[in-house]
């Protein structure tokens, strides 16, 4: 019977895509399509081209700056098309030589023979909300650096505060009650200040808008499940749950665990084993905020009044879950800091261990309809 599957590679960019074509079956031709603009009108194009009766067309692209827009087109017009990272691609180690139309002709081999793995895409709906907590990630860093900026300012002048380094509220005070020799340094600290301000302005809007819009959501019932984990916040729940999407499709939570990049690297040959650091393969936003999370529990077992309110309508299994996260990771944080362990690998390890109690939490709960 004869394959009537066709592969196509997508290397796209701003500008272009470059398609390449790979004939059903291992022996199959892998030839070079052409060059098209970026955009979805071309694409359909090729797409109706290359349709033909009994033919089954296989789409596969890298993930990159340029979204999602395209894996949408394709598979609301009933067409098979995989996203795939480009961290976990094969590559020949000799090969030296990376072209746009390699690259395509290369997506639809290895497409074609099985090799690539799909990534999730999240839907319309989760990846708006996912915009909006990286917005507020980035008004959180343009904040921090404003302040560093300020206080680069003043060490240059020779003011140090003579009280507790930090932002409180008599800093501040200290701040704007500040004078600076010359009317251009005075400017300068002025500016810095209502950079600071507005930053902080935006931070709450954003977070305001998040408040808003997460009890419409169809995550809702899991970011709000979350939150009965220690150290995590209406913000981390919130920021794990855009970034994570469905953390249902993980069969177990150690493949969770490797695809945060949570798990320690490995370079063994013969009898000698050799673990290094954390593999970092993964989401970057998550291992950060996960890394956060586990600072938290470096103190004894407790629930206080705040940790108490957010688990009240929550069902019993999800605190169940959260005190046995509580109970273990705190017990492991100090049986590692009392080894001599750096905390800061602590934070990692325990980490590393939370993220498979909130895997646990999220397997228990029903998304929104």
């Amino acid at each position: 019977m004869e394959n009537r599957s066709m592969f196509v590679g997508l290397d796209v960019h701003k500008e272009t895509i470059d398609v390449s074509i790979a004939e059903g079956g291992r022996a199959g031709e892998v030839r070079h399509y052409g060059v098209i603009a970026s955009d979805v009108e071309p694409l359909e194009k090729v797409r109706r081209a290359l349709r033909a009766p009994g033919r089954v067309l296989h789409f596969v692209y890298e993930a990159g700056p340029c979204g999602f827009g395209i894996y949408r087109h394709l598979t609301g017009r009933g067409e098979d098309c995989v996203v795939v990272s480009p961290s976990m691609i094969p590559k020949r180690s000799g090969d030296r030589v990376k072209t746009d139309r390699r690259d395509s002709q290369m997506l639809a081999r290895l497409h074609r023979a099985g090799e690539l793995r799909a990534i999730y895409v999240p839907d319309d709906t989760d990846e708006a909300m996912r915009d909006l907590v990286r917005a507020r990630e980035d008004a959180v860093a343009v904040g921090i650096q404003a302040k560093y900026r300020v206080k680069a300012f003043l060490l240059r002048q020779g003011r140090r505060y003579p009280g507790r380094d930090g932002w409180t509220l008599a800093y501040r005070r200290w701040l704007a009650d500040l004078s600076v020799p010359s009317t251009p340094q005075h400017v300068a600290l002025q500016e810095y200040r209502d950079t600071i301000d507005e930053t902080e302005r935006r931070l709450e809007r954003l977070t305001e808008q998040l408040r808003h819009l997460v009890p419409t959501w169809r995550w809702a019932p899991v970011v709000a499940a979350l939150q009965a984990l220690r150290g995590i916040s209406f913000i981390t729940a919130v920021g794990l749950v855009a970034e994570l999407g469905d953390l249902r499709r993980f069969r177990q939570p150690r493949e969770l665990m490797a695809y945060l990049g949570l798990v320690p690297s490995e370079h063994s040959s013969g009898p000698s084993v050799r673990r290094g650091g954390i593999t970092k393969a993964g989401n970057p936003h998550v291992r950060r905020l996960l890394a956060e999370a586990a600072w938290a529990y470096q103190g004894i077992p407790r629930i206080g009044r705040q940790h108490l309110s957010r688990q009240e309508a929550l069902p019993k299994v999800v605190c169940d879950i959260a005190w046995a996260a509580q109970l273990r990771l705190t017990a492991r944080f100090r049986r590692l800091v009392a080894r001599g362990k750096a905390k800061p690998k602590v934070a990692t390890a325990v980490a590393r261990e939370l993220t498979g109690f909130i895997w646990a939490i999220a397997c228990e709960v029903t998304p929104a309809p």
